[in-house]
């Protein structure tokens, strides 16, 4: 079995705490390796280690930084097929899906070659008589991300492009299901040229992550994963000072208008819906239809759809449709909200939970599940499912539609399809939900913009990548500066008033 290790000042290093994690294969339920977590002790040494190493990275010009980032870029790209075959491996994902995993992560590091650029500041010359006013936008020095296991490679890359493009080092505890991308990302960067110690991996759990909070060198943290985790990381940093980007949960809702082109929507809520397992946060799990005519019509075209979908290992070729959740315990917790969505009252069109698969019957794979009649107080519409499953409420108006978007306490991502312009600006303008998408089933914002939710989606004033990051990133310095001209007019006891 392989035992995996950290990433500490460039090269692999075993876990001292004598504490492991394993490691599944997710399609077929066996342990294939395990991954050391680190004590507090590791954490801090790891700390102490990136401070030293940051000081001459957080002094090399930009455009040397952006260079690194460039050469990553090429690398990622030549090494593509072996970071997505890992991926699967250790997900599940299908490996078209985890190229995609690993495209998404890649195209913000090239957003971050753009850092000189981005890390400019402001001037203003004659402020005032002799006074020149000028910004700079310095690095925080040490950061932290910790990051979930539905994106391995794509968040991962999210947190260290525009932290280590504005000078900081980073501490990176990816999630301890699939931790070998973000160390053979972590090799990927050192060869591209970043100094070392400038990135660390630390695996770990729960020690791990409050010895991050509980640092007085680290400076700010970027977390992805459950609301509980993001409002309980949130409120730690707080408490010592740390700036905090936090993303919690989603319940998407998808908007489908009497208009809309039918199977142009049903197409998008299965891909939406069932892709990667719907082990994303960015999933549509819930179809709102609006008037019955609109909701006989879309489930008439989903029901087929939905039943013909391929369940297989990532091996079993690119036509697979979806691979096996990460772990038993999703796969059981997404079967006991199935049980309380058939006792609650809701109507299981297609019921996956006889599913197996031959050769693979210890693997952790869902059927997929669409519910019909879901009502509000139901737990599968309450709460996010993380799996195969969607819900249709059926809404009698736009304003109903709208408003079970609007009042769900996630505010993740939204969608509406409609071929009505007016109803899509309302909905855009209106909705209190951070990502939004018309026509689009999975609104997630390219590289040159931010992501991030609203509500209990999303904890913090400033979102992932785009021009977000780079504020999150660095600290604003303002300099007033004098010089003076020679003429001699003595001592000045009052803050004088610009001219």
């Amino acid at each position: 079995m392989q035992e995996l290790s950290h990433w500490i000042d460039g090269k692999r290093v075993a876990g001292t705490s004598g504490r492991f994690a394993d490691v599944y294969n997710p399609a077929t339920g066996e342990v294939q390796a395990r991954v050391p977590l680190a004590s507090k002790a590791e954490m801090g040494d790891a700390v102490a280690r990136a401070a030293k190493a940051q000081l001459g990275w957080g002094a090399t010009n930009p455009q040397k930084r952006a260079r690194v980032m460039m050469e990553a870029v090429r690398l990622i790209n030549r090494d593509m097929d072996k970071l997505a075959e890992k991926l699967s491996s250790e997900h599940g994902k299908t490996f078209p899906d985890a190229r995609g995993d690993v495209q998404r992560g890649l195209e913000v590091i090239e957003f971050c070659i753009g850092a000189p650029h981005l890390l400019k500041g402001e001037f203003t010359d004659s402020a005032g008589p002799g006074i020149d006013m000028y910004s700079m936008r310095q690095p925080l020095g040490v950061v932290a991300g910790i990051t979930p296991f539905n994106f391995p490679a794509m968040i991962p890359l999210w947190k260290m492009g525009p932290a280590l493009a504005a000078g900081n080092a980073m501490i990176l505890k990816p999630s301890e299901r699939d931790p070998s991308v973000p160390l053979m990302l972590a090799k990927i960067f050192q060869e591209a040229g970043l100094p070392d110690g400038v990135l660390q991996v630390v695996n770990g759990d729960k020690d791990a992550v409050d010895a991050i909070l509980d640092s007085p060198v680290i400076q700010a943290v970027g977390f992805v994963g459950s609301t509980p985790i993001a409002h309980y990381i949130y409120t730690r940093a707080a408490e010592t000072g740390k700036r905090a980007q936090c993303f919690g949960g989603a319940k998407n809702h998808m908007i489908i208008m009497p208009d809309a082109d039918m199977d142009q929507a049903a197409d998008a809520l299965v891909g939406a819906g069932f892709g990667a397992a719907g082990e994303r946060c960015m999933a549509i799990s819930v179809a709102v239809p609006v008037g019955e005519g609109t909701a006989e019509a879309l489930r008439e075209r989903l029901v087929p759809k939905i039943e013909a979908l391929k369940v297989g290992p990532w091996t079993a070729g690119d036509d697979v449709d979806y691979g096996p959740v990460v772990t038993a315990a999703a796969k059981e917790n997404i079967l006991r909200l199935i049980e309380s969505g058939v006792e609650q009252g809701a109507e299981l069109v297609v019921d996956g939970r006889g599913f197996t698969l031959q050769g693979y019957e210890n693997g952790f794979f869902v059927g997929p599940h669409f519910f019909d009649h879901v009502t509000p107080d139901m737990d599968i519409y309450r709460t996010e499912i993380f799996g195969p499953v969607l819900s249709m409420v059926r809404a009698a108006s736009y304003e109903e539609a709208i408003g079970l978007a609007m009042d769900h306490e996630y505010g993740n991502g939204t969608a509406i399809f409609t071929r009505d312009g007016d109803a899509a600006r309302d909905f855009a303008n209106r909705i209190n939900i951070g990502m939004v998408g018309v026509n689009v089933p999975i609104p997630v914002p390219l590289a040159y913009h931010t992501f991030g939710g609203w509500k209990k989606s999303g904890f913090g004033d400033l979102n992932q990548h785009g021009p977000d990051a780079f504020r999150f990133y660095t600290r604003t310095k303002t300099v007033t500066a004098r010089w003076p001209s020679g003429i001699k007019q003595g001592a000045a006891f009052n803050f004088k008033a610009m001219d």
